[in-house]
């Protein structure tokens, strides 16, 4: 008997191990934890601009922390996620961009959002589209949402490396230079943030792609809590993703977040006018 004892410890030691070193792939000591992103910054309004359906999933953990904090929170999503690779299959390929709008909205409420828009340019397309019309819808959302705080992803790596993220952070960017150099009354946010994957799980796991996110996303200044209910939640809400993250990284939903259980981003902070 003691002998089986034996072999079980010695197998949970290993399984601790191999828990232990994902744990470090996806942290980053330089990052300044804080409880909530938004009060460290003093944020009492955030909006989220993102391409897809589930872009949001990132920012779990920001969203609900600020809530909490009774924020108000807003998201333009740019894309209704019409040319995902559905996983699994849920309804006819035509008609998923419906399926995956209904989605966003959905969990979007769940995660405590006040406003929301999921616009129809074509997912994979957004490099397609005239940059300054992107650029205007944009400075649109901003002047009626007026947050003191933006969330987009860095233009030369989009956090993924999808080319759509990428356009849409240029565009965030161009449109709040634009409301700082206007004549209008709001004048954009105090900060925008760019959520970032941690870098060794990027070069570790995510071969040619993660060196590339890595070798062009910025260090990140902050990390907060991801809320990890919150991100097991929304990958139910988001059925047409469900199984994702089990494809994408080889392990159950719940246990890749109780790995990778912190957000991180880089912070800027644009000085007064």
């Amino acid at each position: 008997m003691f002998w089986l004892f034996g072999i079980l410890a010695v197998l949970a030691l290993a399984a601790l191990g191999v828990f232990m070193r994902f744990r470090r792939l996806f942290d980053d000591k330089v990052a300044r934890r804080v409880p909530s992103l938004a009060r460290e910054l003093g944020s009492r309004r955030i909006l989220a601009v993102f391409a897809h359906p589930d872009d949001e999933q990132l920012i779990n953990g920001l969203l609900t922390s600020a809530k909490a904090d009774g924020a108000y929170l807003a998201m333009v999503t740019a894309t209704p996620g019409d040319a995902g690779t559905q996983s699994p299959v849920v309804c006819r390929q035509a008609e998923l961009g419906i399926i995956r709008r209904a989605e966003a909205l959905k969990n979007g409420f769940a995660l405590g959002i006040d406003e929301q828009e999921v616009w129809d340019y074509p997912d994979g397309g957004l490099p397609d589209q005239p940059v300054e019309e992107l650029v205007a819808r944009v400075v649109a959302a901003l002047e009626r949402y007026t947050p003191d705080l933006v969330v987009a992803f860095w233009p030369a790596s989009g956090a993924t490396g999808h080319k759509d993220h990428m356009r849409m952070g240029l565009v965030a960017e161009k449109a709040i230079e634009r409301l700082r150099t206007g004549g209008g009354a709001y004048k954009g946010p105090r900060h925008i943030v760019y959520p970032l994957i941690p870098r060794n799980s990027l070069v570790t796991l995510g071969g040619k792609t993660g060196r590339f996110i890595g070798d062009n996303q910025p260090l990140p200044t902050h990390s907060t809590p991801g809320n990890t209910a919150s991100k097991v939640r929304g990958w139910k809400i988001h059925a047409a993703q469900a199984n994702f993250v089990r494809k994408a990284y080889k392990m159950p939903t719940r246990l890749l977040y109780l790995i990778w259980d912190k957000e991180f981003y880089a912070v800027r902070e644009y000085g007064a006018l």
